[in-house]
C-alpha cells in the first residue's frame, strides 16, 4: 500500500506518543509540559489548559541535516485533529534558542485533515522542529497521525533490511514482529533478510511461519555457519547487490537483540532517499538498562592509539534524554549539527553504490568492522552521517566486561583498520599496546594478556589469518582464556578455598598525581611479590590498576554485575607473560611496514565478492 509514494510523497517521520513498550518513557516522544494529556502511540489528546511538546527525542524533526545532506526545502505536516485548540511548528537553531515557524488554530473538528508546509532553512549549524500542541479554558483537542512528508525523488530507493543473529532466536523473533505489525508504514522496504548463524534457530520458534506471511512475503532467512558479526550482516549486502534491478537498493543493518523502535526504519530510509549523493546513514543507539539514555550522538575513532568511541565535537554521550541542559532551564537536546566519522551497525543504511565504490567488509568476525568500513568508504570521499532521532535501544556497553574473548578481535581488527587507514605510527602503536599491557598484569589479568598477546600475533601473520573469517581464531582465542581462572564469572560464596563472609569491601583511593612514579613502584612490588592486601573485594567501577595491584587476591565485580571475577597474583605467570609480550612487540616493531603492506595489498581481494562467496559455501 503505497499511499505516500504514490502521492509524490516520502514518509520522514511520524510524530508518536508511546513508544514501543511500556519500559520506554513517554517523555521520549511527547511533554506534557502543563494541564493533562492521555498520550497514544499514534494519538494524544489535550484535556483543557494542557500543553504537549514534541521537543522530546523522537518527537524533533532534525532539520539541520536535512538541510545540509539533502536537496528538501520544505517538509509538510500532516495530522488528523478533533476539537479545539492550537497547533504550531517550534524550531531551534545552533544554540538552542526557540521560535515559532507556523501556526494553525483549531475549532470544533471533527478528524479534520491538517496540513502545515515549512521551509527547511537557517538550519545549516544546527537546529530542529518539533509539534506544540495548546488547549485553553474548556477546549479539548486529540490529535493523530502526525506524519512529516518530504518530496519523493523522481526514484525511490527501496530498502532490504539485514538482521544478523546467532542463538538470540527470541530477540529476533520480537524484532520481527515488531517489524510487522508497522508494516504499513515502511513503504520503502522491500525484503528482510535473517542470517541465522546458531544452532537455537530463529525457524524453530512459534510463530515463525505466521511472522513470515505477516511480512507480505518478504522475509529471507538463510541458515549459515557462524562468521559472526561481518558475515551476518554482509550476507544482506552480498544477496542485495547480487540481484539489484537497476533502482539501487540500500541494505539497512540492525542487530537482533534490539529494542526496536520501528520509525527509526521509516526515518532512515527517507533520509537516504534524499541525499545529495550516497552515503552511509546510521541510527543512534540508546542504552537498553537505561532507556532514556543516549549513549552517543556521533563518534570517530583515533586509529593509530586504537581507541573507538570517541565523542564528535558538540556531540552528547551517555546523555540524560530527559533532563536539564546543566545550568539552565531548559531540556538537555543537542541542537548542533556534528559529523561522524563512522556508525555502529546496531542500524546503519548503505547504499548499493557504496559496495560499488568500495567493496564488502572485511571478514573481522566482529569488532571494527563497522568503523574500517566507513572509513575506507571516506577514503573514497563517501560520508557517513549519524541521524538524531533515529534511534533504538542496545544493551548498554558499560554492562559488557572489557576481559572477555571478544577483546582479541576488538584489538586485531583495530589493528588492521590501522594499517590500512592510519600514518600506522609503530612508536605510537607500541606504546599504546605496551601500556594496555603493564595494566593487565599489575592488575591480575593474565587471560586478557594472554589475549592481547594472541592478537598482536595473529595480525602479524598478515592476511592469511583472516582466510576463514575469524572462525578458528575465535576458537583458539576461548581455548587459550579457558586457561585463566580470573577470565571466568562465579559467584562469591561459590568460590573454592575463599570463604563468603571473608571478603570485604577495599575502595580505592583517587587517582595518583604523580601517576608514573605509582606506576613504577607498583611494577617492582609485583616483580618481588609484595601486596598490602591478601584479600579484598572491589566495585566494577574501582578496579584501576593502582588499586587491584595492592592485592594478593581480588575480587572484582564484573562489569555485568551478575557475579565476580577472581583476580590471583602469580608471579610466574606475570613474568611468562611480560617475556612474549616484549618479544611479540619487538616484532611489531621490526615486522610492522611489511604487515601493512600486506593488508594494504589484499584489500581488493578480502572485501571483494568472491571471497565472501567462498566463505559463504556458494
Amino acid at each position: 500500500m503505497q499511499k505516500y509514494i504514490e502521492r509524490g510523497q516520502l514518509l520522514a517521520q511520524r510524530g508518536l506518543y508511546a513508544g514501543p513498550s511500556d519500559v520506554v518513557s513517554r517523555d521520549l516522544y511527547g511533554e506534557v509540559t502543563c494541564g493533562r494529556a492521555l498520550r497514544r502511540r499514534d494519538s494524544v489528546t489535550l484535556q483543557p489548559g494542557t500543553c504537549v511538546s514534541a521537543n522530546t527525542y523522537f518527537g524533533r524533526f532534525p532539520a539541520t541535516f536535512w538541510q545540509r545532506w539533502t536537496g528538501v526545502r520544505e517538509v509538510r505536516v500532516e495530522l488528523v485533529a478533533s476539537g479545539s485548540g492550537r497547533i504550531f511548528v517550534d524550531a531551534s537553531d545552533f544554540v538552542a534558542e526557540p521560535r515559532t515557524v507556523a501556526a494553525r488554530p483549531v475549532e470544533d473538528a471533527v478528524a479534520e485533515t491538517i496540513t502545515m508546509c515549512v521551509p527547511i532553512d537557517r538550519f545549516y549549524d544546527g537546529g530542529a522542529m518539533w509539534l506544540r500542541l495548546e488547549t485553553e479554558g474548556a477546549q479539548e483537542l486529540t490529535v493523530e497521525r502526525v506524519r512529516w512528508l518530504v518530496d519523493a525523488p523522481e526514484v525511490v530507493r527501496p530498502t532490504a533490511i539485514t538482521i544478523c543473529t546467532m542463538n538470540r532466536a527470541d530477540d529476533c523473533m520480537a524484532t520481527l514482529q515488531t517489524l510487522a505489525a508497522e508494516l504499513d508504514e515502511l513503504e520503502t522496504v522491500s525484503t528482510v533478510y535473517v542470517a541465522d548463524q546458531g544452532t537455537d534457530t530463529v525457524e524453530s520458534r512459534d510463530g515463525f511461519e505466521q511472522v513470515g506471511k505477516d511480512l507480505g512475503g518478504m522475509l529471507r532467512y538463510i541458515r549459515q555457519p557462524n562468521l559472526g558479526g561481518s558475515g551476518g550482516f554482509t550476507r544482506g549486502l552480498f544477496e542485495t547487490v547480487g540481484e539489484d534491478d537497476g533502482a539501487r537498493t540500500g541494505v539497512l543493518f540492525m542487530d537482533d537483540d534490539v529494542l526496536l523502535e520501528p520509525d527509526m526504519v521509516v526515518r532512515l530510509t527517507a533520509f537516504a532517499n534524499r541525499t545529495h549523493d550516497p552515503i552511509i546513514v546510521g541510527g543512534q543507539m540508546l542504552n537498553l538498562l537505561h532507556p532514556h539514555q543516549l549513549h552517543v550522538g556521533a563518534e570517530w575513532a583515533s586509529l593509530n592509539t586504537l581507541e573507538p568511541g570517541i565523542p564528535s565535537r558538540h556531540s552528547h554521550a551517555t546523555a540524560d534524554l530527559l533532563g536539564l541542559r546543566p545550568g539552565m532551564d531548559r531540556p538537555d537536546r543537542q541542537d548542533r549539527r556534528v559529523d561522524s566519522g563512522y556508525n555502529g551497525w546496531w542500524s546503519c543504511l548503505i547504499p548499493a553504490e557504496v559496495v560499488d565504490e568500495v567493496g564488502y567488509p572485511m571478514p573481522f568476525f566482529f569488532q571494527w568492522d563497522d568503523a574500517e568500513y566507513s572509513y575506507r568508504a571516506a577514503a573514497h570521499g563517501i560520508r557517513t552521517v549519524t541521524l538524531p532521532g533515529a534511534g533504538v535501544w542496545h544493551a548498554d556497553f558499560g554492562w559488557k566486561d572489557w576481559d572477555e574473548w571478544h577483546r582479541y578481535f576488538n584489538l586485531r581488527n583495530s589493528m588492521i583498520t590501522a594499517a590500512l587507514h592510519s600514518p600506522f605510527d609503530r612508536t605510537v602503536l607500541t606504546r599504546v599496546l605496551l601500556a594496555q599491557f603493564v595494566r593487565y598484569l599489575l592488575g591480575n589479568q593474565y587471560g586478557l594478556a594472554a589475549t592481547l598477546i594472541k592478537a598482536v600475533e595473529d595480525f602479524l601473520e598478515g592476511p592469511e589469518t583472516l582466510h576463514d573469517g575469524g572462525v578458528a581464531a575465535m576458537r583458539e582465542v576461548r581455548r587459550i582464556r579457558a586457561q585463566y581462572p580470573e577470565t571466568q564469572r562465579q559467584q562469591p560464596h561459590e568460590i573454592p578455598g575463599i570463604a563468603s563472609n571473608d571478603i570485604g569491601i577495599v575502595n580505592a583511593g583517587p587517582r595518583p598525581s604523580k601517576e608514573r612514579l605509582v606506576l613504577i613502584k607498583r611494577i617492582l612490588w609485583r616483580v618481588l611479590g609484595k601486596h598490602t592486601y591478601a584479600l579484598g573485594a572491589i566495585p566494577a567501577d574501582e578496579a584501576h590498576w593502582w588499586h587491584v595491584s595492592l592485592f594478593h587476591t581480588a575480587v572484582v565485580t564484573d562489569a555485568s554485575q551478575e557475579g565476580v571475577r577472581v583476580r590471583t597474583y602469580d608471579r610466574g605467570r606475570m613474568m611468562g607473560l611480560a617475556r612474549r609480550a616484549a618479544s611479540t612487540l619487538l616484532r611489531l616493531r621490526k615486522e610492522g611496514p611489511r604487515v601493512r603492506e600486506a593488508y594494504r595489498s589484499a584489500l581488493p581481494e578480502l572485501t571483494s565478492r568472491q571471497n565472501w562467496a567462498r566463505l559463504y559455501g556458494k
